[in-house]
């Protein structure tokens, strides 16, 4: 078993291996295309895709879409409710009742004589399996129906440009290469294209590169590297520095520009990712450890139905009545409420956290949840609030100084057209401090824009009838046209000494995780003729302004709490690692090791698994890196999950135990995620866990109760073959007593977990589960061959005749002792005194044992052989359930001193 477990890891290993190399082959492709196109002029852009800046003709579109398909990215398709409907079914247990219910339909239906046939057998177990599969439809149906309404909310038109129309706005999915796209501020980039005209873009490519500030675009030649010969290392040609290039997926933040398509659908850097994420997914925890116990009860059941068979036969001599004996007998260690019990289960969880605002799209993620020991996360929008605030304005010393902060909020207020995300910081920031009531004593006189060149933009304002030139620009360009600075407030000439103090300033904010502009004005006599980058000069500096995108208020207390369940979280982000230290101390985060996306491409996977586990944070990393991260991490035994919303996160989500998203994250993101969260936040996934660990509580609940019970059942019933002349319960005793246990095990999934059981992941352990059989099952017997004895001597049911009066009282013994256990394997605490169950447990097992007392005094019982029982059969009946009890919780002491678990 372990040699082919190995083999099947080693074969998916190759499997993703073969994935990694496709998908690097095919940004390889797309990223020399690219890198060509930028490479040229925008005239020669234009010609080169065979088109104009006053578009294609509608003929020429129409061709093009017939070559190149629609504008699509492969992407997986919601299974028909058939499908899903036939799927439900897909299950071993179902497949094992479905057997045994054919097999009942041949002895019961077809081979018996007319005034013999029973249909008791074949309706029980139809109902079983009906009920099971259609509630797993149910919940997976309406969660996949819920999941597409959410991706029917994404923009998808573009604003296109074609010869003789006027630019309008068409769906995403119809741009071809060679159409002249207009792009505004909040626009969504529809395909990868070269920009041919801009004006202060501003790009976010957060989903590709995990960045959290938007980058410059424009659209003369810039960021070419001739050196290139792979897109993942640093060494080479990245096409996401490509500075006149626009991905498909990413977003104008601010400014505006025209662009030409270059690539569509699976041809984009966008599409080559995605099409590498469908088909079918890796078996996570959940799907490993139900597998296990499946397999691990089939097996028992597989060696003991024989043995019965055979001791009954040889025994009795009656075959035939052996086989069918055999066959009851197999029902019931058939733990057929399983698929109900965990989809159940699951469905509850589903419903609790959609509550929540949580969708549950693969009820499956509910119990990884709970089990789930690592948490992988993104930085950007889910430690940090996803927005850049001014943190800091200093003087050239690093102290607080209004004067930057005033002139910084003259420059951004002043400036003409759309303020980047830099200039919104600054002037809330301003506002929240009233410089609002500065603005009058200015009055704008002219303005040198920002262009790439340069790096800087500046405004003239008028004041007190002198005109002052404000300047904000990058550090290094702002201070090449410094002259002098202002020491104890007077000007002097800027020194060698104050160029190095500036340096180490802003490489000391900059390792606090701060983008820096400096700050620099200058003072002219009023003149009429307009100002220019000329004038850009003998400046004084003033100081510097820092931005930060700030940690969220709740990341700090949220991940303490995810520490406390005893859930390790790691960041692995596509920025650069400075910012991402910076960013975990703020929340607490502590971090032991950081990991660079260029050493993990050189390690071996024996050598990634070797440091994963040291390694907090992850930084630069491209997407395959990040799932093989994951993959590492769960080589070595853990669960893990991941948190991200960008093409970069959807390898790592759908690689991942349990696959985290949120509703505005891409479409290809939601599609590899198992949940989507409706509010991006770390408190609501502590809220998962827990609901995740009381599932999974349950669940093994159910499986413990009916593993012991059925182990020690085998024991008795093998005994009662062996010693009595007449079998100790007929078949149809045997399927009420199974349909009644598992009536009485309905209510679980509405059952309270203890609290002490909640507080730590908790994963499938085979292994575990068979030892408990061992230890909890033969306690059972016990009472059973007490029971025996007691009816044999006391109440002389001791010959063929008296076999209804036996089979009777154990019956109702048997039936009792199994409902009781509901209560005793529940909790690792003291039944009815420490831990009391739900109201749904109590009244349900209360009604199964009443029922299971009455039927021997019924019509049904007399109907299949029961009889009634004499008032003194149950003074012995109460001593011997208390005596069942006792031993039970004295044999859990043991177990829990020995294993220290109990559940």
């Amino acid at each position: 078993m372990k040699t082919t477990r190995n083999a099947a890891a080693g074969k998916q290993r190759k499997q993703l291996k073969g994935i990694e190399a496709a998908t690097r082959k095919a940004l390889l492709r797309i990223s020399e295309q690219l890198i060509a196109t930028a490479r040229l002029k925008p005239e020669e852009a234009l010609g080169y895709l065979g088109t104009s800046t006053a578009g294609l003709s509608l003929e020429e579109v129409t061709r093009r879409r017939s070559q190149y398909g629609l504008n699509e990215v492969t992407h997986e398709k919601p299974p028909t409710w058939y499908a899903q409907l036939f799927q439900a079914f897909l299950n071993p247990f179902i497949s094992i009742l479905a057997f045994l219910a054919a097999i009942s339909v041949v002895t019961d239906i077809i081979m018996a004589e007319p005034e013999d046939r029973s249909y008791e057998t074949v309706i029980i177990l139809s109902i079983m399996i009906a009920v099971s599969a259609l509630l797993r439809f149910w919940q997976e149906y309406r969660s996949t129906q819920a999941a597409e309404k959410l991706k029917a909310l994404v923009r998808t038109t573009t604003t296109v440009l074609r010869q003789g129309r006027k630019p309008q706005d068409v769906p995403m999915s119809e741009i071809v290469p060679g159409d002249i796209i207009q792009l505004a501020a909040g626009d969504m980039m529809p395909a990868d294209m070269r920009l041919i005209g801009s004006k202060d873009l501003y790009v976010s490519q957060s989903v590709l590169t995990g960045e959290s500030l938007p980058v410059e675009k424009y659209d003369t030649l810039g960021g070419v590297v001739e050196k290139r010969t792979d897109v993942y290392t640093n060494e080479f040609q990245n096409p996401l520095e490509l500075d006149n290039i626009c991905f498909m997926g990413t977003n104008v933040v601010s400014g505006s520009a025209t662009a030409v398509v270059v690539a569509t659908g699976d041809n984009t850097y966008f599409g080559s990712m995605a099409k590498t994420l469908v088909g079918k997914r890796a078996q996570t925890s959940f799907d490993k450890g139900i597998n296990s116990v499946t397999w691990l009860l089939i097996r028992f059941m597989l060696v003991m139905v024989p043995i019965v068979f055979l001791v009954n036969g040889l025994t009795k001599g009656d075959w035939w009545q052996a086989f069918l004996f055999g066959v009851s007998v197999a029902v019931g260690l058939t733990p057929e409420m399983l698929p109900m019990i965990v989809t159940a289960n699951l469905a509850k969880g589903a419903v609790s956290m959609a509550n929540r605002k949580v969708v549950i799209k693969r009820l499956n993620a509910i119990q990884n949840f709970g089990a789930m020991n690592i948490l992988c996360t993104d930085k950007t929008g889910t430690l940090t609030q996803d927005k850049i605030i001014l943190e800091v304005h200093l003087d050239i010393h690093g102290q607080q100084d209004d004067r930057v902060l005033e002139y910084a909020y003259q420059n951004s207020f002043n400036q003409t057209g759309l303020k980047n995300l830099l200039d919104v910081a600054v002037l809330e920031y301003g506002q929240a401090r009233g410089l609002q009531a500065t603005e009058s004593a200015y009055r704008k006189v002219d303005e040198i824009p920002f262009d790439f060149v340069r790096r800087r933009m500046s405004v003239v304002l008028e004041r007190d009838r002198q005109h002052v030139l404000i300047c904000k620009g990058a550090v290094e360009e702002v201070l090449s046209i410094c002259t002098r600075i202002i020491e104890n407030g007077r000007t002097c000439p800027i020194t060698d000494q104050v160029k190095r103090e500036a340096k180490q300033l802003t490489n000391h904010l900059n390792a606090d995780g701060l983008r820096v502009l400096a700050v620099a004005y200058k003072q002219t006599p009023p003149r009429l003729e307009p100002y220019g980058t000329k004038d850009e000069a003998d400046l004084v500096l003033v100081g510097y302004i820092g931005f930060l995108d700030p940690p969220k208020d709740s990341a700090a207390k949220a991940i303490a709490a995810l520490n406390q369940n005893g859930i390790e979280v790691k960041v692995i982000t596509g920025d650069n690692d400075i910012v991402t230290r910076k960013v975990c101390r703020e929340v607490e985060l502590d971090v032991q090791r950081v990991l660079l996306g260029a050493d993990v491409e050189k390690m071996s996977d024996e050598e990634l698994a070797e440091v994963v586990e040291q390694t907090t944070v992850f930084a630069k990393m491209t997407p395959l890196q990040k799932a093989r991260v994951i993959r590492a991490l769960q080589n070595r035994g853990h669960t893990v999950g991941y948190l991200g919303d960008g093409i970069n996160d959807a390898a790592a989500l759908r690689d991942a135990d349990v696959g985290i998203s949120v509703d505005t994250a891409v479409d290809i993101a939601k599609e590899s995620a198992d949940i989507i969260l409706l509010e991006k936040s770390l408190v609501v996934l502590e809220e998962g866990v827990i609901q995740g660990r009381r599932t999974f509580g349950n669940i093994i609940k159910y499986i413990k109760m009916t593993a012991s019970s059925n182990f020690g059942n085998m024991f008795s019933v093998l005994g009662g073959s062996a010693l009595m002349p007449f079998l100790p319960m007929l078949p149809i005793h045997l399927l009420t007593q199974n349909l009644l246990y598992d009536i009485s095990q309905i209510s679980i999934p509405w059952d309270s977990v203890d609290r002490d059981f909640l507080r730590k992941p908790r994963k499938w352990d085979p292994r575990s589960i068979a030892t408990f059989m061992i230890f909890v099952g033969p306690i059972s017997s016990i009472f059973d061959y007490t029971t025996y004895a007691l009816m044999w001597g006391v109440f002389g049911a001791n010959t063929e005749a008296n076999a209804p009066l036996f089979q009777s009282g154990w019956f109702i013994e048997g039936l009792l002792s199994q409902t009781l256990i509901v209560h005793m394997i529940r909790t690792a605490r003291v039944p009815f005194v420490q831990s009391i169950a739900s109201l749904p447990v109590l009244l349900t097992t209360g009604a199964i044992m009443a029922i299971g007392i009455y039927i021997p005094f019924s019509p049904y019982g007399a109907a299949i052989g029961l009889i009634p029982l004499p008032s003194s059969y149950f003074p012995w009946l109460f001593m011997t359930l208390l005596g069942y009890c006792l031993l039970t919780q004295f044999i859990k002491g043991l177990y829990i001193h020995r294993f220290r678990s109990w559940l």
